[in-house]
């Protein structure tokens, strides 16, 4: 009875570790661009939220430049960079406990894109499933590969003309890899199959856009997923299995760049030009724009790079000039709309997690932490110790405890 008893209070022990770990490390993994939702929410509670040049555990400094985002499976970073003229594209794979480099691939491109100043011809994150590694390059087209780094399949989606470039990331949905193919010219929602690269369907988008910037998401929405996508023209719902056109809500203005928030039944929408923020429900058929559009409110906050993050009901909108706006999510009541107080822009992406939204600077990386609610609160301003000369527009990812940042060139590890 003795010898039970031991094995079962070891059992019990062994059980409540687990988890209290699955708690902190809530999601393993952070697989394509802004996590598993896509939205840059975060279930970890174990990431710093104040830190400083003294919490960079090691830094890597990568071959070219590019903007793209970090994504990991397990102990393995995936991220992108291209050479300076854009004749060559870069996948990475690094050790994430000392950032050295595990294999490294190059793509050529005969024709490179001409993308804008603010963009690079690194730009759309990588995804993984923990089998294969998927990174896309415009005109250098979409490529696949197992964790070795052995190249499975590769295909171009076109030429992408214009002088925008392009930054939307693929996401892999089940045995689909779906990629934005918006561009100045023919645009397109087109879906893969994952182990061979061929098309499963693709769905003609009549966005005349300036380029493909936006990642779609996928959402419950009560018996069915959608596929969500901003636009140059607004918002649009699709069938993730056949690519069909469900919905489309216009919007108030163009450059349909920032990825739209979900919480409790809504999703919350910007354009990347000044122009209302608004809340649209998901479902119905066709134009849905008077019939799902539940809110719209003035935004005088300005162009606006960064997604709209949700946190607690409250809504909260940056602009790349730093003034940023807070909504009530159910109604769209402006709670306040003040300027951050730090010197710089922000373009890339908000991280969300325990209940705070971290916001990182273009020019040296400090990332403001900010907690929304009906006043501003900022709970911290955190410095990497880069140079103001060091341009930041990637993501931050949180990995096992730790945020990466990165830089055109740079790859940064803080914590312990």
């Amino acid at each position: 009875m003795k010898d039970f008893s031991t094995r079962a209070s070891v059992v019990c022990f062994l059980v409540l570790t687990f988890a209290v770990l699955s708690v902190l490390h809530a999601e393993d993994n952070w697989p394509q661009f802004r996590g598993p939702t896509g939205r840059g929410h975060s279930t970890t509670e174990d990431i710093p939220m104040k830190w400083s040049a003294d919490s960079v555990v090691w830094k890597t400094k990568l071959k070219g430049q590019g903007q793209s985002s970090l994504v990991n499976w397990g102990d393995r970073l995936f991220l992108t960079s291209a050479s300076e003229d854009g004749r060559e594209r870069y996948v990475f794979c690094l050790d994430r406990q000392n950032g050295k480099i595990i294999w490294e691939r190059t793509t050529l491109c005969k024709s490179p894109e001409h993308p804008h100043k603010m963009n690079s011809y690194a730009t759309p994150t990588c995804a993984t499933n923990g089998k294969r590694v998927v990174a896309f390059f415009g005109p250098a087209g979409i490529h696949c590969f197992d964790f070795e780094g052995e190249k499975k399949w590769s295909r171009e989606l076109g030429a992408f003309p214009g002088p925008w470039g392009v930054a939307a990331s693929p996401i892999i949905l089940g045995d689909l890899v779906i990629q934005n193919c918006d561009a100045e010219g023919a645009s397109s929602l087109i879906a893969l199959s994952l182990e061979e690269g061929e098309p499963v369907w693709q769905t003609k988008r009549e966005e005349k856009p300036r380029g493909g910037w936006s990642t779609p998401i996928v959402i419950e929405n009560g018996d069915r997923k959608e596929l969500v996508l901003n636009g140059e023209l607004g918002v649009r719902g699709y069938d993730p299995k056949t690519g069909k056109e469900l919905w489309f809500c216009k919007s108030f203005n163009g450059r349909g760049s920032p990825v739209p928030d979900f919480f409790n039944g809504l999703l919350h929408v910007v354009s990347g030009k000044p122009g209302d923020t608004y809340a649209v429900k998901p479902g119905g058929k066709g134009d849905v724009t008077k019939s799902h559009m539940v809110w719209h409110t003035k935004r005088k906050g300005g162009r606006d790079l960064p997604s709209p993050a949700v946190v607690d009901g409250y809504l909260l909108v940056v602009s790349m000039s730093g003034k940023a706006s807070c909504y009530d999510t159910k109604t769209g009541k402006v709670y306040w709309e003040e300027k951050l107080g730090v010197k710089g822009e922000f373009a890339s992406a908000p991280l969300v997690v325990k209940g705070h939204v971290l916001l990182q600077n273009v020019y040296g990386g400090g990332v403001l932490v900010v907690k929304p609610g009906k006043k501003l609160e900022i709970v911290s301003n955190n410095s990497l110790g880069a140079e103001v000369s060091e341009i930041f527009r990637s993501t931050l990812a949180p990995v096992k405890g730790q945020v990466f940042a990165r830089s055109l060139s740079t790859v940064y590890c803080i914590g312990e």
